[in-house]
């Protein structure tokens, strides 16, 4: 048996959220897009059970479109809910052609509460205050990525600063706009702000958290219905387990297939004890606590002069360095190491003889970078991750430097 897989222009959060309610409800599923277009090989229907069809970000590779049943999302916000303050109000911050931005949707529409939407354009800290104050709700959600918290901190900061010295604070300094009083106040206001945990740094962490916000770190991709490990603490029936240092992902919240694609299918999902596992394609371990820490992308390894080198973990380090917590590290070919990782910010850049001391202590001599790119902006997927595949091209080319 089949339904209707109807496309929807995610540039109209509004119309998502309504096929969305009519899609877990039994109605057609619903295929979010950035631009509502039809893609040739989208099929006009699916399989009964998948009420939702997420196309991947592409960040590392191609596009997959992950097929998630309505009891998979409905899981993954119950697991939400319970691992968090119970139902509540949220503010959708992020696309909704996005797990995180659908996964808003969906835990509006379970919590029988209405999102507000921030409106299309670049984030700014003013806009997210102004959002906020429409939130009339006990209980206050948000789900952020890195960069978005980074520019609301930076922003409290220089709050703090100006209020300290009687003046009107500064919020958006990227853009020189003024910022409504209260940022840090907002942020604290919510129950909980959700960022993905992957390639956040602790330092931006721990930076929200002295300022007295409730920061949950998420992991989790489309394929587990979003965030479905909290603060490295599986939620709901969620289970994790690292098998040959790769993070694989069970539980009620899983998708049931690429569509049309069954052999990526196979390689992604595996049974083990009767059960369906994800894998995830990341590195990972488990504490003797079961706490859950996230290395990086198994396939972003370099060899660099013969050593093996994880990018992600390089850029873990690298993001660590203050005035670097929204820095990309991306390879690069070298005609003596074969390839090398780069950084790329949009910050003036440190000292890159410090920087590569520092990683070297850190992380080995094949984790030093090569250099550092300064660019005016860096280039953004639809999601709102940095696009890598295009900075990797422009370093290459030089377009970059």
């Amino acid at each position: 048996m089949t339904r209707p897989l109807r496309p929807v222009d995610a540039r109209d959060p509004a119309a998502v959220l309504e096929a969305l309610r009519v899609a877990l409800a039994g109605g057609p599923a619903v295929a979010p897009r950035f631009d509502g277009s039809v893609p040739i090989d989208l099929p006009g229907a699916v399989p009964v059970a998948v009420a939702l069809v997420v196309e991947t970000s592409g960040s590392t590779g191609r596009a997959k479109r992950v097929a998630l049943s309505a009891d998979a999302v409905l899981a993954g916000a119950a697991a939400a809910d319970q691992a968090l303050s119970g139902p509540g109000r949220w503010l959708l911050a992020l696309p909704a052609h996005y797990i995180a931005g659908l996964n808003v949707l969906v835990r509006s529409i379970t919590a029988e509460t209405q999102p507000v939407i921030l409106g299309p354009g670049r984030f700014d800290p003013e806009d997210f205050v102004r959002a906020a104050a429409r939130l009339d709700h006990p209980v206050r959600y948000v789900s952020l990525v890195p960069a978005q918290l980074a520019t609301l901190l930076d922003a409290a900061d220089a709050e703090g600063r100006a209020h300290a010295a009687g003046v009107q604070a500064v919020g958006d300094v990227a853009v020189g706009r003024v910022a409504r009083p209260g940022v840090a106040e907002t942020l604290r206001g919510f129950a909980a702000v959700l960022v993905g945990g992957q390639a956040t740094p602790a330092s931006l962490i721990s930076r929200a958290r002295l300022l007295g916000v409730r920061v949950v770190r998420t992991y989790g991709a489309s394929e587990t219905s979003g965030g479905c490990v909290y603060d490295g603490v599986p939620v709901g029936r969620t289970r994790v387990e690292v098998v040959d240092g790769q993070i694989e992902i069970s539980g009620p919240s899983l998708f049931d297939e690429y569509l049309d694609d069954p052999d990526r299918t196979a390689e992604a999902v595996t049974t083990r004890d009767g059960l369906r596992w994800y894998r995830t394609g990341d590195g990972g371990v488990l504490s003797d606590d079961g706490v859950l820490s996230v290395v990086g992308r198994l396939d972003d390894v370099i060899i660099s002069g013969g050593e093996k080198v994880s990018l992600g973990v390089v850029e873990r380090h690298v993001r660590e360095r203050p005035g670097l917590e929204t820095a990309v590290v991306v390879r690069a070919e070298h005609p003596r190491w074969g390839e090398v990782p780069v950084v790329v910010t949009t910050e003036e850049a440190p000292d890159l003889t410090d920087l590569r001391r520092a990683l070297v202590e850190r992380a080995g001599r094949a984790a030093a970078p090569d250099r550092i790119v300064v660019v005016d902006e860096l280039p953004l997927l639809p999601s709102g991750k940095p696009d890598r595949v295009a900075l990797t091209r422009a370093v290459a080319d030089g377009s970059a430097n």
